[in-house]
This record gives C-alpha cells, structure tokens and sequence, in this order.
C-alpha cells in the first residue's frame, strides 16, 4: 500500500519550520533569557529521539519509508516505540517546538497544531491503516498498550 501523500515528513516539517521563520516578521514575538538556548536545546532533543527511531528501525531491519508503509517487514514495539508509535513525528513537533521558541513562543500557538493535525491526518492515519493489514492483533495490541503521540 502506498499512501496517497507523497510528501515527505521532513519535508512537510520544512515547509512549516519555514512558514514560523515567515509569520515571525508579522506576529507579535515574545523574547526572553535564554531563547537561543532554549530554542537549540528543544532542536537537539527532536533529532535525538529522530535518530533513536530510525537506529530501533534499522535494527529491526524494516523500512523507514513514510511513504510506503507495506514495505515494513517488522512490527516495532521495542525502545522509544514503546511510549510513543510515532517517534519521529513527536521528534518533528519537537524541532517546531525549538523553532517557535527562536522566532518567539506566540509563533507555535499556529504553526504546532496544525503540523499536528495535518502528519495525524495525512501521515498517522493512513500508516496505521496500513499496519492493520500488514501486522493484523499484533498492531491491534500495539494501539492498546502505546499512544500515538505521548
């Protein structure tokens, strides 16, 4: 099965990093002790729990294509995939999070639900359609036990 969305997660997160840069020029900016650092250190920690995601994938030796869920061939339940089904993505909002926090934390209050609502809507949902066919009670478990963002 391949999703009918054929943008990338990343790029996807891009584009939105890039629009928070945009409607910084425009929105009211809160500024603070430490933005910098904060904002950096919230980046850091998105693409440490990335990294981790696709090293636990790796070593299950599946696929991390977003794009075409039925070349898994392991169901991974193991490590990060054990608090959060969606690690990168959580990893993704996190970056957002450090974004927003550069350009002024009102910035977020627009740019993070909507990444949210749209990876959810255009990404989630159709992967873990996908991973019923593929994976049947095993995955039906996998909901029960481990939410899909936090």
């Amino acid at each position: 099965m391949r999703l009918r969305n054929r943008i990338p997660p990343p790029i996807v997160t891009l584009t939105f990093a890039l629009l928070s840069f945009w409607l910084a020029n425009y929105l009211p900016k809160l500024a603070f002790n430490y933005q910098g650092l904060s904002s950096l250190l919230m980046i850091l920690i998105g693409l440490t729990i990335i990294v981790i995601g696709v090293k636990t994938f790796n070593n299950s030796d599946t696929t991390i294509n977003p794009l075409n869920p039925s070349e898994a061939s392991h169901l991974v339940t193991e490590g990060v995939f054990s608090y959060t089904r969606n690690p990168m993505y959580l990893g993704m909002v996190i970056i957002l999070l450090g974004v927003s926090i550069y350009n002024g934390v009102y910035i977020g209050i627009i740019i993070l639900p909507c990444f949210i609502f749209y990876i959810t809507e255009f990404q989630i949902k159709p992967e873990e359609k996908a991973m019923e066919e593929i994976f049947a009670g095993d995955y039906t478990d996998y909901l029960k036990r481990v939410r899909r963002w936090l």
